[in-house]
């Protein structure tokens, strides 16, 4: 089956922010050359994997609203205010069109799912953290408070001008 992807019209069904022809040509200019190896279908497979996670990752971390409550992704958007603009400090704010899936949103799409094809499940399940292991005379003790899951920084940081509050993960109270 085809990938249906969204463009920023609230396509219905959409299954990925990314298309294989984006992702190619995105991956050929950054010289991440396993992704070229891959089969269209392996391509798709894996930039469907990369935009669920990206729905169960960022759903409650993106900066304003979704354009209704039925479309099939999280973007287009309204309200996502644009930050580094010269008008946002003053009374203009600039924002991000609710027509679009921003570039880094589809980028952020493409390289979680050439993660997801080289380095495993992008989501996989937890465990218990191991404190101590001793294998002979070899002994290791993992930092306790270390994320017991994988944390894609650079992913983060792409998407940072579209989460709430810069993307730290910190949200603001309202009084």
């Amino acid at each position: 089956m085809a990938l249906i992807v969204e463009d920023g019209s609230m396509v219905a069904g959409a299954e990925s922010y990314c298309s294989v022809t984006a992702a190619d040509t995105y991956h050929s200019d950054s010289g991440n050359t396993a992704w070229a190896a891959l089969a269209t279908a392996a391509k798709e497979q894996a930039l469907r994997k990369a935009t669920r996670y990206m729905l169960g990752a960022y759903r409650h971390r993106w900066a304003g609203t979704r354009k209704t409550t039925t479309q099939a992704l999280d973007w287009p958007r309204y309200m996502v205010p644009i930050r580094d603009t010269p008008t946002f400090q003053g009374t203009n704010l600039a924002y991000v069109s609710a027509t679009i899936v921003p570039t880094e949103v589809i980028q952020a799409c493409a390289d979680l799912a050439l993660t997801n094809v080289t380095g495993g499940a992008l989501a996989s399940d937890l465990t218990s953290r191991v404190l101590r292991e001793k294998v002979g005379e070899i002994e290791v003790e993992y930092d306790r408070g270390s994320p017991q899951f994988t944390v894609y920084r650079s992913i983060d940081m792409m998407l940072r001008p579209y989460l709430k509050s810069g993307g730290n993960g910190i949200v603001g109270l309202t009084r």
